[in-house]
């Protein structure tokens, strides 16, 4: 790779291709396209070859929060490389069948061309050799042997002299077999054996790149989704593989990569959604004094969910968190034109006003900072609802779910807030019930 930061092998190669401006494109272009595009074009003439497509920032995040290439990846832990690589290969053909998923690949720890030297022992015994004495002939005519050091002139600067075989003593299977190794005759010299005699020499497949996390070794499974949501092609993904793969003894998957980012900031909104819930209900009992009132004002946040999730479902994005904050911003803008309806029907109250009377007025005269309230947040994230660009899909769901719901939100808030208003509201009624009693 032309990025000094990553450190990979032959196997891996990156091109860095730059797009031009969007407004260039093709019309009906979009990002999903292109990559689908290309990916089908560079698939037929390279068989066999996995492709993956991220981005600059993206690639490095990715990388760094998961420790391997690509925007998800499914790891698979244990200890024997052959049984994981084969399972490996199970799990990837399973998701190759979900809807969705793409750019499957698993990162082969094996396929290294390696010489494997395994000594005979009795045999080596039987000429009188120990396998320390085979080891050392194959290091010095291989990997060769350190005969002395030399040393640069005028400096303590010294550079090993390292003594092996002739290249084509040791550049083939036959050649290494070939190799003599001495022993001892009855004659009390020494003859020369061929290192077949004494040790099995063959070529196999090796380990070429294992990866390791929290001193346990792992292969990975790379894919990428698009076209569909993270989550539901995951968790369908997820089913299958449970269903359909017996994990060898010992091992176990794990999610990481944009999946499992998902996981934690879910977990998280697990914990600050009811903590922005709580707060907003504190602030509002702080300004009422009643839970009645507040529970009235609180009703809104309901109303503000149907415009959200109507928006969604019609512009068919799937929710995400980027959703999902937007939700709680929603609720915030919603509470604050509950209110401005519920304050000025209360303060209409204490004025003398008939309870008929306060809902109406109050429904009418706050029409106006309502409809300014939700048109201010409406029409600051319409841009980013309606963005089509590289990175809009981060802030495009906030964004809609805001929209949606604020576009919904006043209607319901100064026609059905007034009714709940009149039903459960109990301000005025003992003014009424005094005035009758006093009558009679």
């Amino acid at each position: 790779p032309d990025d000094g930061t990553d450190t990979t092998g032959f196997f891996n190669a990156e091109f860095f291709v730059p797009l031009k401006p969007a407004s260039e494109w093709p019309a009906g272009m979009t990002k999903e396209k292109l990559t689908k595009l290309v990916s089908d074009d560079l698939s037929a003439p390279f068989p066999g070859v996995e492709f993956n497509f991220s981005q600059y920032i993206e690639d490095n995040v990715e990388e760094a929060a998961s420790g391997v290439k690509g925007q998800n990846s499914v790891k698979l832990y244990g200890n024997d490389l052959e049984t994981l690589e084969k399972t490996a290969y199970q799990i990837k053909a399973i998701m190759a069948k979900v809807p969705g998923i793409t750019d499957l690949s698993v990162l082969d720890a094996l396929g290294q061309p390696t010489v494997n030297i395994k000594i005979n022992r009795d045999k080596a015994a039987h000429y009188g050799l120990a396998p320390a004495d085979v080891n050392a002939v194959v290091q010095a005519a291989i990997g060769g042997q350190a005969a002395g050091n030399l040393y640069e002139y005028g400096s303590d600067r010294n550079f090993p002299i390292v003594v092996r075989l002739d290249p084509k003593f040791r550049g083939s299977i036959d050649a290494i077999k070939a190799i003599p190794v001495a022993v001892a005759n009855a004659a009390g010299g020494m003859t020369q054996i061929p290192l077949s005699t004494v040790a099995d020499v063959r070529l196999a497949s090796g380990y070429s790149f294992i990866y390791r996390e929290n001193q346990t070794r792992y292969i990975p499974i790379a894919f990428a989704v698009r076209g569909r949501d993270l989550g539901s092609a995951v968790l369908e993904a997820q089913n299958k593989i449970d269903k359909q793969v017996v994990l060898p003894a010992g091992a176990r998957l794990e999610w990481v990569g944009e999946f499992g980012e998902l996981q934690s900031a879910l977990a998280r909104l697990e914990i600050v959604v009811p903590i922005s819930f709580m707060a907003i209900f504190m602030l509002l009992y702080i300004n009422f004094g009643s839970i009645r009132d507040s529970l009235l004002a609180a009703s809104v946040m309901p109303m503000a969910l149907v415009g959200g999730i109507f928006a969604l479902y019609i512009t068919g994005t799937p929710f995400s968190v980027s959703a999902a904050i937007g939700f709680v911003g929603l609720f915030g803008i919603s509470v604050m034109g509950g209110i401005l309806v519920l304050s000025y029907f209360n303060q209409l109250i204490r004025a003398g006003f008939a309870r008929e009377d306060a809902v109406l007025h109050a429904a009418r005269t706050q029409f106006r900072p309502v409809m300014m309230t939700c048109i201010a947040a409406c029409v600051g994230l319409l841009p980013a609802a309606v963005a089509t660009g590289i990175g809009s899909q981060v802030q495009k769901p906030l964004a809609l779910v805001v929209v949606g719901g604020i576009l919904v939100a006043p209607l319901l808030i100064l026609i059905v807030l007034p009714v709940m208003i009149d039903i459960f509201s109990t301000r005025g009624r003992e003014t009424l019930g005094e005035s009758e009693e006093a009558t009679a």
